[in-house]
């Protein structure tokens, strides 16, 4: 194929999972709304834990991240994807999709980080009651988000950096919702094998220690939970746990599929379907999983409402 120069202003288009379906008016509904839903739901979260002191305890504060991550996650894909097709354009500049590619790898990292931070927060608030608030003191806490988000962006640099200095080819068209590796390295025009199989090793690397961090500390906080006297407090113990497992396996299934199954068996098709879960579905159910099955917040969402809504509604 015959090379383009990516610095005459040329650029990708991205051919999704919106051009590719059968009713793309639907779809495109059906994201829009599970969009404002993750907007919303995340925004609250991000809400209730900032106003309420109550919530300012590690495990809320790192819960605040995990909004916080997610909002900005389906924000970098979301809203481009929708505007594009209510306008019939799907181009992307070619330093848009560098820096597109850039924040999505980075929040994912971080989300990967944090998801594992989270889980020893619960490990040792469940296992290690007594000296939770000195294993977990504020300081600690601040270190486990600077840590997610550090290493994940410089993971993220090199990601980009060495994808996006290939030669590309005159075909444009990535056909994927957003500006992310495997694909578009599909469009190179040299021999990209090297880079996949780093791009394979790292994402054990980068996966597999946060998701045995993780497994461990739930195997310990079983054992202990099964041990628990009070059924009240095994039964809240083990809510909380069910629900980070929940976010946990969504998020690390989509994460293997993309970023360790080999890129022989990667298609197109499944690719679209995968990263609308990993960039809009997810983020849209996170805060609902947290929240719903959650009393402490559920109370706080309360007195947040309470306080800044009904005295508007009382002086109507």
């Amino acid at each position: 194929m015959e090379r383009w120069n990516s610095t005459r202003g040329s650029g990708f288009i991205l051919t999704g999972i919106l051009n590719d379906s059968g009713s793309p008016e639907l779809l495109c509904a059906t994201i829009t709304v599970l969009y404002m839903l993750a907007l919303t739901s995340n925004g609250l979260l991000l809400l209730v834990i900032t106003m309420d002191a109550r919530l300012h305890v590690p495990m809320y504060l790192l819960l605040r991240q995990l909004s916080l991550m997610d909002l900005l996650f389906t924000s970098v894909v979301t809203p481009k994807a929708i505007v594009d097709f209510l306008r019939g354009e799907n181009t992307i500049s070619f330093g848009g999709c560098a820096l597109q590619m850039f924040l999505a790898l980075m929040l994912g990292g971080a989300e990967d980080l944090l998801l594992a931070f989270m889980a020893y927060d619960r490990y040792v608030a469940i296992c290690h009651p007594l000296n939770y608030m000195v294993l977990m003191r504020p300081r600690v806490g601040r270190l486990m988000m600077a840590t997610s988000w550090i290493l994940a962006s410089l993971s993220a640099l090199a990601y980009t950096w060495y994808a996006m200095h290939y030669p590309f080819c005159k075909a444009r068209k990535i056909r994927h919702l957003l500006c992310e590796i495997p694909p578009l390295l599909k469009l190179a025009c040299a021999d990209t094998s090297r880079y996949e199989l780093t791009v394979y090793v790292m994402g054990v690397t980068f996966l597999m220690p946060p998701l045995v961090a993780i497994l461990a500390s739930y195997t310990l906080i079983l054992f202990t939970v099964l041990h628990m006297p009070s059924n009240d407090g095994r039964q809240k113990a083990l809510i909380t746990c069910s629900s980070h497992l929940t976010v946990v396996g969504m998020f690390y299934g989509a994460a293997t599929f993309m970023y360790v199954q080999p890129s022989s068996l990667h298609s197109p098709k499944q690719d679209n379907i995968i990263s609308v879960f990993y960039t809009i579905v997810t983020p849209a159910l996170n805060p609902l999983i947290y929240s719903l099955r959650n009393e402490e917040v559920m109370g706080a969402l309360r007195r947040v409402l309470g306080k800044y809504m009904l005295p508007t509604q009382s002086t109507i």
